[in-house]
């Protein structure tokens, strides 16, 4: 199918069309031509309001349940809601059963998208099981295309093991990521730790637990060399440590949720478990802080840490209640009510660098692939909007700015409409 897109502003700071309204026409999945009033003969025009393109999104952390939770999520289903949301590519976590920690169950997942729009990219689990005790089949994975290995949201008490995995990756370039959290601190905590959980008696998780786990990681960076990616921060002294290892010149990238940019702690007063998340919502402060190191370039990723839950684990009484929130079909909403649009785009892209995934850029003859979205329009995030299976969304009612049309990607186009 041959497309031309109509007027379509171009946001790539590295492109010369940057922030240029063209025309582009996209032939067998190439882009062809890059202009001002292009020929639309022979083309299926796409002619959207106020359309912005750029390069495709990227997701670091998603769950889709599929294999074996197929009732939170499918993957089919899954990649399309990923799709319409603004994303071609997804870093798929290790949290289906059985969770991927061979070559088998890589293939597996990466055979699910030879024929989508959205692409996945499989992160395989660090341990067996992700259980902590024995580290896994990285290099067999690695060949069958995981892009990274970590157990989500479970942090490694064996510092040996962290040690291990950083040298031994390093032999064919593997990227550890490290959830950073010490259980021993944060005990029975289900909230942050301060104002709010003694005001609702809830127990807390101290700001320190996952500040300590975050220094001693990088102490054996360090020591050992390769590359770390810590997921999901969540506190100010957690951008401070990163901000320092990096100025250090450690190999070390991290990432932000989105909902930890957008919400704190004062949600809770209504026990809503739809505000259980790992790490948790945390204060003003720290939200402050991590507002700064995305702005700074401290923080490298923003993800939309995308985690369906059906109501038998989710609506229950809040100590009870799994953490996580579906993201995606909100994630840019939310972002371009924070942060300028090019630091949005950025951040929403930059996880290809730290992947290792190829950046398709926006220029004649490279392979079409991007994202379209139209940048302006104040609405709220309602149930309606929801296209996970699941509905445990932290967004509900929340104020977004501009909304994703689709993308355009392995020579597929999706739009949400």
């Amino acid at each position: 199918m041959n497309l031309i897109f109509k007027n379509a502003t171009i946001i790539d700071a590295t492109s010369p069309f940057h922030k240029q309204a063209v025309d582009i026409t996209v032939e067998n999945g190439i882009i062809t031509k890059i202009g001002a009033n292009l020929a639309a003969d022979g083309f299926k025009v796409i002619e959207l309001d106020n359309l912005h393109i750029s390069k495709g999104w990227f997701d670091a952390s998603v769950n889709f349940g599929e294999p074996g939770y197929e009732d939170r999520e499918t993957i089919a289903n899954g990649l399309a809601t990923a799709a319409k949301s603004g994303f071609t590519d997804v870093a798929v976590q290790p949290t289906g059963n059985p969770i991927a920690e061979k070559q088998a169950d890589i293939a597996f997942l990466k055979s699910k998208s030879a024929h989508t729009a959205t692409q996945i990219h499989p992160i395989g689990a660090l341990t067996k099981g992700s259980e902590g005790k024995d580290i896994a089949e990285f290099f067999d994975m690695k060949n069958a295309g995981a892009v990274a290995f970590g157990d989500y949201q479970k942090s490694l008490s064996d510092a040996n093991l962290l040690k291990i995995a950083l040298q031994y990756m390093q032999d064919f370039d593997g990227l550890v990521i490290a959830y950073s959290q010490d259980d021993k601190i944060k005990g029975k905590g289900v909230v942050h730790e301060g104002e709010v959980s003694t005001r609702l008696g809830l127990k807390g998780i101290p700001a320190l637990a996952e500040e300590l786990q975050i220094a001693r990681n990088l102490y054996l960076l360090e020591y050992t060399g390769g590359k770390l990616h810590i997921p999901t921060i969540s506190t100010a002294k957690s951008v401070a440590l990163i901000r320092e290892a990096k100025q250090k010149g450690l190999n070390v990238t991290c990432s932000v949720a989105v909902h930890n940019l957008l919400l704190t702690d004062d949600v809770l007063s209504d026990f809503d478990s739809r505000y259980k998340v790992a790490p948790p919502l945390r204060t003003e402060e720290h939200r402050k802080a991590l507002l700064e190191g995305v702005l700074d370039g401290t923080i490298d990723v923003v993800t939309s840490d995308h985690n369906p839950l059906d109501v038998e684990i989710k609506k229950l009484e809040f100590d009870l209640a799994k953490d996580g929130t579906i993201g995606l079909e909100s994630a840019f909403g939310v972002l371009n009510t924070l942060l300028p649009l090019e630091v949005v785009v950025e951040k929403l892209t930059a996880a290809r660098n730290i992947f290792g995934v190829a950046n398709q850029d926006i220029t004649e003859g490279a392979p079409a692939s991007f994202t379209l979205f139209n940048p302006d329009g104040e609405w709220v995030f309602e149930k309606k909007d929801i296209l996970s299976k699941s509905k445990n969304s932290a967004f509900l009612g929340q104020q977004l700015k501009g909304r994703a049309y689709g993308v355009y990607n392995n020579g597929k186009l999706v739009l949400n409409n």
